[in-house]
């Protein structure tokens, strides 16, 4: 069911993520559910070099993750599951095959930023083994990663940096 992506499924994850985004209207966050996705032309590199899973139970992707190399660790730089799939374990699957995908390159943790206190987001990954990683204990590029988020305004939630 997890697998790596096509080329010819990066359009239809861009739809997918739109969709994603839209519960965090219920939770007062519309400029993130509004936040344009990856383009086509961003997530081909991802895909081309094996970093874009997809989980897609009848074929067609309902959730997808890619991942970076950041400060020599694997990072989750984005994870999306559209709503109508959401509480099925495909985001924990998809966080497993980057974790292998991890290991598999000798990077020794998966890191990723997210939202403190929305459900979905902090609260999930710590029941899935992360845990909030100080800014102490921030390497460069994921120091630069924080600091890109801040300027886009994602500050006004508070943010926190995990570690697995």
């Amino acid at each position: 069911m997890i697998r790596l992506a096509h080329a010819r499924e990066l359009a239809a994850l861009r739809e997918l993520e739109r969709a994603a985004g839209t519960p965090f209207r219920e939770v007062g966050m519309a400029e993130i559910a509004d936040d344009e996705p990856f383009s086509v032309a961003e997530l081909r590199p991802y895909q081309a070099d094996g970093r874009c899973w997809v989980a897609a139970p009848a074929g067609t992707p309902v959730a997808y993750l890619v991942a970076d190399v950041v400060d020599g660790n694997g990072h989750v730089e984005q994870v999306s599951v559209r709503p109508s799939h959401a509480r099925r374990g495909l985001g924990r699957r998809l966080i497993d095959a980057a974790a292998a995908w991890a290991a598999s390159r000798g990077l020794p943790a998966l890191t990723l930023t997210t939202f403190r206190d929305v459900p979905w987001n902090a609260p999930y990954y710590a029941r899935l083994g992360f845990r909030v990683l100080p800014a102490a204990a921030w390497g460069p590029e994921l120091r630069a990663i924080r600091e890109h988020e801040a300027a886009r305004g994602l500050d006004r939630w508070p943010r926190v940096a995990m570690i697995r």
